[in-house]
C-alpha cells in the first residue's frame, strides 16, 4: 500500500517533470481566470493572497496582479521547477516551496486563498487538514476560491503526460468537500462549473471564513 508521504513525493516529482510542457499547453487566460478578477474586486487594496499550487503563476498570480497591482500575492507549490517558472513569469510575487497540509504562514495574515487544480492532488483523507490550514492563515471574513472534484474518486495515471512519473488524484466529491469547508468555519457563497482551457469543465467553490 502506498502511504500519503509517498503520494506527495510522486506528485512533486511528476510536476517537476512536466512543468515546462504543462505551462506551454495551458493558456494563461480562460473563463476560470474571470473568477480571480471577481475575487480581486472584492478585496481591499494591498490585500494579501495566498495562491496554493501556483504552478508557473501565469494563470493565477499574474491574473490577480493584473486585476489589482497593489495585491501582495504569495505563490506556494511543492514543485521547485514550477516555482522557477513562476519566478521568471511573475517576479513581483513572493514564492515558497511547501506542502499545503502545513502552510508556512502565520495565523490570520491572509485575506484570500486561491487553490486552482491543486487540493485534489492531496489524499482525500487529508483534505480536512488542508481546509483547516486555509482557515488558520485567513483573517476573519477571508475568502477561499478552490477547484473541487465533482465526484468521489481516487486514481493514479502512470506516465502522466509522458513524464515517466505517476500523477495522483483524490477527491471525496463536491458535497463532502462543501461539508468539510463548513466544518473548518467557512460559509459557501457559490459554486460554478467553468470551462477549462484544456478542454474539460471544472467545478469551483468560493467560501468565506466566519468572523
Amino acid at each position: 500500500m502506498t502511504d500519503d508521504r509517498t503520494r506527495r513525493d510522486q506528485v512533486r516529482r511528476a510536476w517537476d517533470a512536466v512543468a515546462d510542457d504543462y505551462a506551454a499547453a495551458r493558456r494563461a487566460d480562460g473563463p476560470d481566470t474571470a473568477l480571480l478578477d471577481e475575487l480581486a474586486a472584492d478585496l481591499p487594496a494591498g490585500a494579501r493572497v495566498l495562491d496554493v499550487g501556483c504552478g508557473d503563476g501565469r494563470r493565477t498570480i499574474e491574473t490577480l496582479l493584473d486585476a489589482d497591482a497593489s495585491l501582495d500575492v504569495v505563490g506556494l507549490d511543492v514543485s521547485r521547477v514550477q516555482l522557477a517558472l513562476a519566478r521568471e513569469a511573475v517576479p513581483a510575487a513572493h514564492l515558497v516551496q511547501a506542502d499545503m497540509t502545513q502552510l508556512p504562514v502565520a495565523d490570520r495574515t491572509v485575506d484570500a486563498v486561491t487553490a486552482y487544480h491543486s487540493v485534489f492532488h492531496v489524499p482525500r483523507g487529508e483534505h480536512p487538514t488542508v481546509y483547516a490550514e486555509f482557515a488558520r492563515v485567513l483573517r476573519p471574513g477571508g475568502y477561499v476560491l478552490t477547484t473541487v472534484g465533482k465526484g468521489r474518486s481516487e486514481s493514479v495515471r502512470r506516465d502522466w503526460l509522458g513524464s515517466g512519473h505517476a500523477m495522483f488524484w483524490s477527491t471525496p466529491g463536491a458535497e463532502v468537500t462543501k461539508s468539510q469547508l463548513e466544518a473548518a468555519g467557512f460559509t459557501v457563497e457559490w459554486e460554478r462549473h467553468v470551462d477549462d482551457p484544456l478542454g474539460s469543465t471544472a467545478l469551483f467553490v468560493r467560501a468565506r471564513l466566519g468572523d
